[in-house]
């Protein structure tokens, strides 16, 4: 489980793999509910905090990309 210092533009690994086969995830919108999208695939998903917070597995270090 990771903590609340995640920000909009953040990678996270969730526990479960996206049905495409990427496990990680761009956080695009925060708040009560938290949107993201799959860095595999571009599908968007939108979690409510307390779900997000359980799946989420991992918090990637920043990329300057």
């Amino acid at each position: 489980m990771i903590t609340n210092d995640f920000n909009v533009g953040s990678h996270v690994i969730m526990r479960k793999p996206h049905a495409c086969g990427s496990s990680e995830w761009e956080i695009i919108r925060t708040g009560a509910d938290v949107k993201l999208k799959c860095v595999g695939c571009g599908r968007l998903v939108m979690l409510d905090r307390g779900d997000f917070m359980r799946a989420a597995k991992k918090l990637l270090e920043d990329r300057d990309e």
